[in-house]
């Protein structure tokens, strides 16, 4: 527990941003979840839609710096190659 004023201060700041942070990466898993249930399903239209909603959030996290430029590049680079190779 602090003892000083401004420890007490950022521990109240600190709090806020993990929460807000974690709406983003919360927000942002599901939406990457629903582009691979549509994948399994094999619904093309479905998946690409769900694609663009994804790619929103994974890209609005990391303006955010919650997530890391390599991981949204990654992410997005795979759940595309994914969605384009549904037949």
């Amino acid at each position: 527990m602090p003892n000083i004023k401004s420890a007490k201060k950022a521990v109240k700041t600190i709090e806020k941003k993990r929460i807000n942070n974690n709406e983003f990466r919360a927000s942002m898993k599901t939406a990457i979840k629903n582009v691979e249930r549509s994948i399994v399903a094999n619904d093309k239209k479905a998946a690409e839609e769900a694609l663009k909603i994804a790619i929103k959030r994974i890209d609005k996290a990391a303006a955010k710096k919650v997530v890391t430029p390599n991981y949204v590049a990654r992410t997005k680079s795979r759940l595309t190659l994914k969605v384009n190779n549904i037949k």
